[in-house]
């Protein structure tokens, strides 16, 4: 089942092209990593598909998808890290996105937020103060927060950044296990080497948008799988 196709596209700023003619199509259960250097336009290539950023033209169309069946996790800022709330807190501002005609919590929104600690190993750390946290704990806790905002389709860019290697080689773990019980991932990473273990598809960008089976782009690479 198709979830997300592109077709035609051309992103960039002030009309100004940084990518163009880009087509691909993201399916349920995929895991997707986008490969790149710095600069290449990975991110404004997931803003622009998340409606952060205008695109110029072409199409980007959701298939079976409402708005809170899609997460994104952002690259992690300082001001984040440091960021005053208990870990519950901001688990649970993750449903806020589905609140259209009503403010507060309900108790269906709280037990989705503390199914998703559970899953991801937090629960025991409700109370503690984000700020307070290693950063592997913070990622599992913005995790939760995006996966109570999103049910089907969730985009990363750069999530591992900053963490140590084992605090890495957890979080590929755990997004292995959210896509083996049904969600789709789709994930910006420099590390090319440990995401292409449990991905599907590669989107390679350089100058142009390329897209790759796993097998092939690893081919191409002279990598082993």
């Amino acid at each position: 089942m198709i979830l997300l196709e592109v077709k035609n596209l051309t992103i960039g700023y002030d009309k100004t092209p940084i990518l163009e003619d880009i087509n691909f199509q993201i399916n349920q259960g995929d895991y997707v990593c986008i490969v790149g250097e710095n600069g290449a336009g990975k991110s404004t290539l997931f803003k622009t598909i998340l409606g952060l950023n205008k695109k110029i033209s072409g199409e980007i169309n959701f298939h079976n998808l409402k708005n809170n069946e899609i997460g994104y996790l952002s690259q992690q800022s300082n001001y984040q890290k440091d960021f005053p709330a208990s870990v519950w807190e901001i688990v649970l501002s993750g449903r806020s996105e589905s609140k259209k005609f009503h403010f507060f919590y309900t108790k269906q929104d709280k037990q989705i937020a503390k199914e998703n600690m559970e899953k991801l190993g937090i629960l025991d750390l409700a109370k503690k103060s984000y700020r307070n946290l290693s950063g592997g704990q913070q990622q599992r806790v913005l995790l939760a927060r995006a996966l109570c905002a999103s049910s089907k389709i969730l985009f990363l860019d750069e999530a591992t950044n900053g963490l140590d290697v084992l605090a890495q080689q957890e979080f590929y773990e755990i997004l292995n296990n959210l896509n083996k019980q049904g969600l789709t991932i789709v994930m910006i990473s420099h590390d090319t080497q440990k995401p292409l273990f449990y991905a599907n598809k590669v989107i390679e960008i350089k100058q142009t948008v390329k897209v790759f089976d796993i097998e092939k782009y690893l081919k191409k690479e002279g990598k082993n799988g």
